[in-house]
């Protein structure tokens, strides 16, 4: 929330299956433990959690040995249930801790889902193929995924956000630099400057085969 960065992505028929290779993907890229999440009250992302980061509880010795992946004490996430009326309109909304405590929860993402869903504006605004009721849909999984990845990397890299930009000097004149301009990877610490757009076709990405 601090960087706005979108570490992973991933694309599926439901929540679940898109959520689990999302995960994988951040498992793979260093995130060994399950993240702190929110979201709204959609299911799926409990089970991707468990499948993908939960262990089989050790065998006490009795009975049949355990088989199935558990949830680990640690873990932490929070459900914002949206309640809404006859005719669909938000009437209220509903903390449910899954994981973890709901205080403890509350107090660090507090009872609302606005990054994520600025986020998912952001991604329709930028990625016409992500947009409903459009004739920009995708054909092809494969292009649609390419389609999104690229976004992911122009929002990353190359596009300064105004919630992410520091005070230099607010009260200078209209034609020099009042604040100093940032992307979510140099809010995450992993690039010093802003991104050009031939930088990064220019930019060979390593895979990470570990």
């Amino acid at each position: 929330m601090k960087t706005r960065l979108r570490v992973a992505q991933g694309m599926g028929k439901d929540e679940t299956e898109a959520s689990m290779k999302a995960f994988e993907k951040m498992k793979k890229q260093g995130q060994k433990s399950a993240p702190a999440l929110v979201s709204d009250g959609w299911g799926g992302i409990r089970e991707a959690l468990v499948e993908v980061y939960g262990q089989v509880p050790a065998y006490q010795g009795r009975g049949r040995p355990p088989s199935k992946k558990q949830a680990l004490p640690d873990w932490q996430y929070l459900q914002i249930v949206k309640q809404r009326n006859s005719k669909g309109r938000l009437t209220g909304i509903k903390p449910k801790a899954i994981f973890g405590e709901e205080e403890d929860l509350l107090e660090l993402f507090g009872a609302h889902t606005a990054y994520i869903e600025r986020s998912h504006l952001t991604m329709r605004q930028d990625n016409a193929r992500l947009r409903r009721k459009t004739l920009s849909f995708s054909k092809d999984t494969r292009c649609h995924e390419a389609a999104a990845l690229f976004d992911d990397a122009i929002y990353n890299l190359i596009k300064p956000l105004k919630s992410l930009r520091l005070n230099v000097n607010p009260s200078a004149p209209r034609f020099e630099q009042r604040y100093y301009h940032r992307t979510p990877a140099m809010a995450a610490g992993l690039t010093h400057h802003i991104w050009e757009l031939d930088e990064l076709f220019r930019t060979v990405v390593v895979p990470n085969n570990s």
